[in-house]
């Protein structure tokens, strides 16, 4: 009875839960909060220290007692306390503005294809325990393709390839539901991880997370560019530990995370030959659809393209199609009915 009254002065909300950002849509506000999914912890006190985008900011600069805490790994909870308090967090930001003394939202929230069911109840949990009054699960990529306004109840197969932090999900969604999928580890960290590991071989120089994520984002590419770019990297040199700088260019970067790119274009053909060939006639004619933050990598669609001879076209906005998604069914009950994926309890 309570939750009920407390939920009449609550804003329903969507949240993307990201392996790198985490995105919330309030039911009256739109996209209110897009921070990364980082806590940090003070050890000695067990005190939340920065949330989001503070927290971001101190990675790898902390002292012993304080740590920097990435909750989600691989779109999934690795850190159940932590994601419980960062949900807490970003529930009560988005209801600072209110009166609500003890928020109790609807939430929706998006969860990876190949999730388990302990991992999906740990998603759960971790919402009723942050204030959700009611929590409905639905699968990432039929969020993306409802956030980018794709026909995905009616007999007309849509492919989506959904590009994130930690995972890259393939999916063939017809008639409300994914026909076909394939879920792999490997996205735009791994990206990351591929700069670090080449720079350390090429130029002996040891180099960020964060580092390597600013070279995707500034000169990465999956396919040849018009105009050549480059950058200046700094970090540690490995043999004699002092502060270097070497200059980086697009071809160099491009030849770091080609590995990454193949596999997932490798696995996106696996799943057009295991989809009915129905479905392969209508993503030839409509094509493949490009969502999450990856989609924003220079090139990747005209790589995809060269390797299926198939069109793809990038979303808009793709880094908030999944969180638009949960949006668009916080105020359609009728579509979240048909997509909903069935609770671990009875809530």
């Amino acid at each position: 009875m309570l939750n009920k009254l407390l939920g009449k002065f609550s804003k329903d909300l969507g949240i993307d839960l990201g392996t790198k950002n985490t995105l919330v849509y309030s039911s009256d506000k739109g996209i209110v909060i897009n921070e990364p999914s980082v806590v940090a912890v003070n050890m000695r006190t067990d005190e939340i220290l920065a949330v989001g985008e503070e927290a971001k900011k101190m990675i790898g600069k902390t002292p012993a007692h304080i740590q920097t805490i990435k909750p989600l790994v691989d779109g999934v909870i690795s850190d159940f306390e932590v994601t419980e308090k960062m949900i807490k967090y970003f529930i009560d930001k988005v209801h600072s503005e209110s009166f609500t003394l003890a928020p109790r939202p609807r939430v929706i929230i998006g969860i990876p294809l190949d999730i388990t069911e302990v991992e999906k109840k740990a998603v759960e949990d971790a919402a009723k325990s942050a204030g959700a009054r009611q929590v409905y699960l639905v699968e990432e990529s039929m969020a993306a393709a409802i956030g980018a306004r794709l026909p995905v109840v009616e007999a007309i197969a849509t492919m989506v390839v959904d590009v994130g932090g930690g995972t890259t999900e393939i999916a063939v969604i017809s008639l409300g539901g994914v026909v076909t999928w394939k879920s792999l580890r490997l996205a735009g960290n791994a990206m990351d991880n591929d700069i670090i590991e080449y720079i350390r071989e090429e130029f002996s120089i040891l180099v960020g997370e964060q580092v390597a994520e600013k070279i995707k984002i500034k000169i990465g590419s999956a396919a040849t560019l018009n105009e050549p770019m480059e950058m200046e990297v700094r970090g540690r040199d490995l043999i004699n530990g002092l502060p270097k700088a070497v200059v980086i260019n697009d071809s160099q970067v491009r030849e770091a995370i080609g590995r990454t790119i193949k596999q997932i274009v490798e696995n996106i053909k696996i799943t057009l030959e295991t989809t009915p060939p129905e479905l392969v006639a209508d993503i030839y004619e409509y094509g493949i659809f490009l969502t999450g933050g990856g989609a924003l990598l220079r090139g990747l669609d005209k790589e995809i393209a060269r390797e299926t001879k198939i069109p793809v076209r990038v979303a808009d906005d793709p880094l908030t199609c999944v969180v638009r998604g949960t949006g668009i069914l916080l105020s359609d009950p009728e579509l979240l009915k048909k997509i909903i994926l069935p609770v671990s309890e009875e809530l």
